[in-house]
């Protein structure tokens, strides 16, 4: 109970900040300067998954009142209608009102208000889910989409060199020091990059209707230019990765919170046994009585659920039964959280190796290799087809050293939705609110 309280206070706190962000969050989106806490906040404000977790969470939440409830009492009454034989006077009563109250004196209510708080808690664990899978397709989108934007970059550069290549050599041809057929492999090395062009523009339209669609907008609506942003790997050894993928991780949470809830079921299974008594008043007229009440009762009433054993000690074996099944759950999730650990570190570690293979060695060596090839060709000691194909290795280079970038980047921005705690802080949070996030 003392938990549930506490997520309901930090939601409704989030939910309030959320607010109050959303509209300058959208108006920054608009203005044309995106950056990754522009898209994080937005996200965070707007998107509808987020929403609907955290509306299931509070739904959940008021089922915890409803389960500690006492049960309804009830209420009868009786009146005579016609009397066929003649009695003395006070003889049969002519009214009666009965009322009738449950008493939990098992505590079975509180029991079930511990399952429905389990339940309650698991559902939380679904909205950090939501929020952490939210942000990681939002960062992927951004850092691809930042991609997109420089590999235009780069393909205008591509464009503009191939250019001067043609022209190059369709000014030799025409002096008669060059073959027609080199003026054509550069045209058509020209027409081919524009080729590559559209597809590098549907991936830039591809990134910009995810991201407006992560931010609820309109997926035709218009998003600026990314800033430069770079998210580093956390520096974090993998003794503490474990233990924070362990215990943070939602679906290991969730496991947690099922271990909990089939224990308090059966907790239950075992008060089942034990009946609550009912008690009950009964007030009484009598037909030639003055008084409004003629008489008053009171009795108790309870179930007995001992003639029936081979029903309850089912449900105790099927409760417990739940029990163990719940611990091999957490055990395939804790398993499956370190497979899903590994297999991420290794893909970020293969992806900073090829950012830093490309970028301090084949980028600058592809780079001397053009201008070399170049110097040659101009003084005569190389060919066309070795200088155009130096500018092909360049250009491949240079797009692939760009993809690595984004793969790693995107890589890392993934890391948290797998350990599912936060690496880097939620823009304009400060210190004590990602503390308290922390510690959930």
């Amino acid at each position: 109970m003392k938990t549930t309280y506490s997520l309901l206070f930090s939601l409704i706190f989030a939910l309030t900040f959320r607010t109050a962000q959303a509209g300058e969050n959208d108006s920054a989106v608009r203005e044309g300067r995106l950056s990754l806490d522009d898209v994080t906040s937005a996200v965070l404000a707007n998107n509808p998954a987020i929403k609907e977790a955290e509306n299931r969470w509070r739904a959940a939440k008021e089922r915890v009142g409803q389960a500690t409830a006492w049960d309804d009492p009830r209420v009868g009454g009786e009146s005579r209608v016609r009397r066929f034989v003649e009695v003395p006077p006070n003889a049969f009563m002519d009214q009666s009102l009965t009322v009738e109250q449950l008493i939990p004196i098992t505590g079975k209510n509180l029991v079930r208000g511990r399952v429905a708080a389990a339940e309650a808690l698991s559902i939380f664990e679904e909205v950090r889910r939501a929020e952490l899978d939210v942000f990681a397709k939002a960062r992927a989108a951004y850092f691809r989409l930042a991609n997109a934007y420089d590999q235009l970059e780069i393909n205008d550069k591509n464009l503009t060199s191939l250019r001067q290549i043609a022209d190059i050599s369709r000014t030799r041809y025409e002096n008669g020091l060059e073959s027609a057929a080199n003026v054509l492999v550069a045209e058509t090395d020209h027409s081919k990059l524009l080729e590559t062009r559209r597809d590098l523009e549907r991936n830039l339209s591809d990134a910009q209707s995810q991201l407006n669609t992560l931010m609820n907008r309109d997926a035709f609506a218009p998003l600026g230019t990314p800033v430069a942003a770079n998210v580093n790997e956390a520096t974090l050894s993998l003794s503490r990765l474990r233990a924070i993928t362990l215990t943070q991780r939602p679906e290991v949470q969730m496991a947690r919170a099922k271990i909990d809830m089939e224990k308090s079921k059966l907790q239950l299974a075992h008060r089942a046994w034990i009946p609550d008594p009912a008690l009950m008043m009964k007030g009484q007229r009598y037909n030639d009585a003055a008084q409004a009440v003629s008489e008053l009762d009171a009795g108790v009433s309870f179930t007995v659920p001992w003639v029936n054993p081979g029903k309850y000690s089912a449900g105790v074996r099927e409760a417990r039964e739940n029990v163990g099944a719940a611990g091999h759950g957490l055990d395939r999730e804790q398993k499956e959280a370190l497979r899903l650990l590994r297999d991420q570190l290794e893909k970020i570690d293969t992806a900073h190796h090829h950012v830093e293979l490309f970028q301090d060695k084949l980028v600058p060596q592809a780079r001397q290799a053009f201008e070399a090839t170049r110097l040659s060709y101009e003084s005569g000691k190389a060919s066309f087809l070795d200088w155009i194909s130096a500018q092909r290795n360049l250009r491949d280079i240079e797009a692939t050293a760009r993809e690595h970038l984004s793969d790693y980047q995107v890589a890392v921005a993934e890391l948290e939705a797998i350990i599912g705690s936060q690496l880097y802080g939620r823009p304009n949070e400060s210190g004590s609110r990602r503390t308290e996030r922390k510690s959930r």
